[in-house]
């Protein structure tokens, strides 16, 4: 008798088993593996930074990238002021953008809460792409096939991000999410779009005609602006012309520092003052006002927009 009751408690046992839709028995649904599609994110990510190293390194070495001749549309994007950020190339913060989605794809592996810091990066690097293709287009009126494959590349990573988002991430909800990785978005593009537009560093922001035109005479009428990296007095003279700065015949005569030795062609002319201005002939010491220069160098200003 004892057999069977034990039997029939085995029976039962193993009834239970056959029931695995038994809400009490059902066993908390597993995260979602990424596998090869992690894999696959990490692999754009790393692609991305071999790319924006490749144009980095370009910019620095002063050359154009593959495919991209003298005068090309390419090469207008890459040479424009939207090229450059707080003095790095623009290229440069990309590479730090990818490396930090490599970095967060590849501890996702063991810790799927890095989900949210991952898409949140790619969100604000798909809005910082799409602004930047935006004044490609509409500003600078040009393309750059490099600029074009960086979109695509970030892109693809936030997509792949957003399809497979790990099933469980404690307190996640996309009706909170969605929104704050937006606006993070739109005010880190806005800061981008303030700089560029001179809010906060003129010498940023678009270049103002007269300037640019008397800084392109001067060049052109052999006058010198000799100075030092390290003097306040000639980063004040850039200052007065602003983003055209960049187009005034500068020599630099102490590139070693305060202490270091006077260049050859400054120390030919016995340049002693910072800054010193020589325009037809004549010496100029100190900071000299856009009109005065003008003066000096003989510059008639006739605005072509009328």
């Amino acid at each position: 008798m004892a057999k069977r009751r034990k039997g029939k408690k085995g029976h039962r046992q193993r009834s239970e088993k056959r029931h695995p839709t038994d809400p009490a028995r059902t066993p908390a649904p597993r995260a979602r593996d990424f596998g090869g599609l992690n894999r696959l994110i990490l692999g754009l990510a790393v692609a991305g930074m071999a790319l924006t190293a490749y144009l980095t390194a370009v910019k620095w070495l002063g050359t154009t990238p593959l495919y991209c001749g003298t005068e090309s549309s390419c090469d207008i994007v890459q040479s424009s002021r939207w090229s450059t950020l707080l003095g790095f190339p623009l290229s440069f913060w990309g590479f730090l953008t990818y490396a930090v989605l490599a970095a967060l794809m590849w501890k996702m592996r063991r810790r799927r809460s890095t989900w949210s810091k991952a898409a949140l990066v790619a969100c604000i690097g798909v809005g910082i792409s799409i602004y930047l293709t935006a004044v490609s287009v509409f500003e600078i009126q040009a393309t750059c096939m490099y600029c074009l494959a960086s979109l695509a590349i970030m892109t693809a990573i936030f997509a792949l991000l957003c399809w497979a988002r790990p099933e469980q991430i404690p307190g996640f909800q996309w009706k909170t999410w969605l929104p704050t990785a937006a606006l993070s978005a739109a005010l880190v593009v806005g800061a981008l779009h303030l700089h560029y537009s001179g809010a906060f560093d003129p010498a940023a922001g678009p270049e103002k005609p007269y300037l640019a035109a008397l800084a392109t005479h001067l060049e052109e009428s052999g006058a010198k602006f000799y100075g030092a990296y390290w003097c306040p007095r000639c980063q004040e003279q850039k200052e007065l012309f602003g983003a055209s700065a960049k187009r005034l015949p500068y020599v630099e005569c102490k590139p070693g520092g305060p202490n270091g030795p006077e260049t050859v062609s400054c120390a030919a002319k016995n340049i002693e003052n910072y800054p010193t201005w020589i325009i037809g002939g004549r010496r100029y010491i100190g900071v000299r006002d856009p009109k005065t220069l003008a003066t000096h160098s003989g510059f008639r200003w006739e605005d072509p927009s009328r």
